[in-house]
């Protein structure tokens, strides 16, 4: 497996090995001790699966306390994928990081705890999958809204996303309390 490390340390771009002939290819998608050895968790506790057409943007999404890991990954179609540091007293805060996934390329997308993560479908569509470190917790989850302008993202897309109204009413991370932000690990 190829590990691409990223401008955060801990977010990382993993390229898993495909074997392939005529019939088609394997690849092997999770093996704990592999991924443990890169500093995921081995105990991922619940699986994921989104289905979203083209213009459809998720996020940004966020829980305080009870924050999820992540590793995503795309099955079919194209996304970008985004994270965004939120560890009140990181080096690195306020600073994002993206990348493509698609069924094509099959990479994944390590998203460590504590960071906010979202993603627009710029395929036709996508079947998006991932791995949680910790259970989903709605009533600790909020949302940054996906053009915040402090934080700049770049999304490549041909006009105005497709948003849910809780991602509508997303709060500015300069206007989130300090207290719904996980700290950083050394602070």
């Amino acid at each position: 497996m190829k590990v691409i490390e990223t401008e955060i340390p801990g977010v990382l771009i993993l390229e898993p090995k495909a074997f392939g002939d005529a019939r088609g290819w394997f690849m092997e998608s999770w093996q704990a001790d592999r991924y443990a050895g890169l500093g995921i968790p081995r105990d991922m506790v619940q699986d994921n699966q989104a289905y979203s057409g083209h213009g459809i943007l998720r996020g940004l999404h966020c829980q305080w306390p009870h924050p999820q890991g992540k590793l995503v990954q795309v099955l079919s179609g194209e996304v970008f994928d985004v994270v965004v540091d939120i560890r009140r007293g990181s080096p690195w805060f306020g600073r994002w990081v993206g990348v493509t996934l698609s069924g094509e390329n099959r990479r994944q997308f390590w998203v460590p705890p504590g960071f906010a993560h979202g993603y627009c479908v710029t395929g036709a569509d996508a079947l998006f999958v991932y791995k949680c470190s910790d259970f989903y917790h709605p009533e600790t989850e909020f949302s940054l809204p996906w053009n915040d302008p402090d934080i700049g993202i770049e999304w490549p897309l041909d006009g105005e996303p497709l948003l849910s109204d809780k991602d509508r009413l997303a709060t500015r991370l300069r206007d989130t309390p300090v207290d719904r932000l996980p700290p950083y690990p050394e602070a």
